[in-house]
């Protein structure tokens, strides 16, 4: 079976940026997702199309096609009283916007009462190497393609 919309995936995966091991599933426990529903970054999702089991490569996705280019707008001075806590240079925190979504940001410098932050993601402006396997493919369940999303065994378990 090969990967098409709708097709659920399960995978083994590292990621290297400029030669470092940024994230990698662990042995036994694959990434699983729903193909065609924009639940992996859009270089890697469209690389994987028509793949099928037992598929390797090596995938190298630019920032437009992965967490997009930095943006040096997305770089704010926030006051430490908008902090409950000590705050930690390179820590992640997250901020809440008007809309009531949630919004990660990066604490960059601690300059007395100002601290810098910025709200790029922190792999924006990076080319992302992958080196892939394709362990398995099936066809989504209706309740998957309803969520938008693979379930994989005990997700929304009903008692």
């Amino acid at each position: 079976m090969n990967i098409t919309q709708d097709k659920v995936v399960e995978l083994d995966y590292k990621l290297t940026v400029n030669g470092e091991v940024i994230d990698q599933s662990e042995p036994g426990e694959p990434l699983v997702y729903l193909q065609g529903h924009s639940n992996i970054i859009p270089g890697l999702e469209r690389a994987l199309e028509g793949k099928t089991v037992g598929d390797e490569l090596q995938v190298t996705v630019q920032p437009e096609d992965g967490y997009g280019e930095r943006d040096e707008e997305n770089v704010d001075e926030l006051s430490r009283e908008d902090f409950e806590d000590d705050v930690e240079v390179g820590a992640t925190y997250y901020a809440q916007a008007e809309d009531g979504s949630v919004i990660p940001f990066t604490v960059m410098s601690v300059d007395g009462e100002k601290i810098t932050v910025d709200f790029n993601p922190p792999l924006a402006g990076m080319v992302l190497n992958f080196d892939v396997k394709v362990l398995n493919v099936r066809d989504a369940t209706p309740e998957e393609l309803d969520h938008g999303h693979a379930h994989s065994d005990g997700d929304h378990d009903h008692e």
